[in-house]
């Protein structure tokens, strides 16, 4: 009975929880590059931040195009924060 409760975990149950991690970690780092951009990024043209941006639920993308328009209150708004672009 010991000898199962120490079992090693399958193969299977290794390579799911290792993908999973990845999975979190690019979602997690994606996150963060979108956040530091509109909060802290020093040009509304930076093109990665502008991607993620633009692909995001309309909810988080209507508060991150607001947010770079509080900042560069005087810039022409990237692609996907103009009205009538996605």
């Amino acid at each position: 009975m010991a000898n199962a409760a120490q079992q090693a975990p399958s193969r299977v149950a290794l390579a799911a929880t290792v993908g999973f991690g990845i999975l979190l970690a690019g979602v997690g780092t994606m996150g963060w590059r979108w956040y530091s951009y509109v909060t802290a990024g020093a040009s509304p043209y930076d093109e990665v931040g502008i991607e993620v941006n633009r692909r995001l639920p309309e909810s988080l993308r209507a508060w991150g195009c607001g947010r770079i328009k509080e900042r560069f209150p005087k810039a022409v708004p990237p692609y996907g924060c103009q009205p009538g672009q996605i």
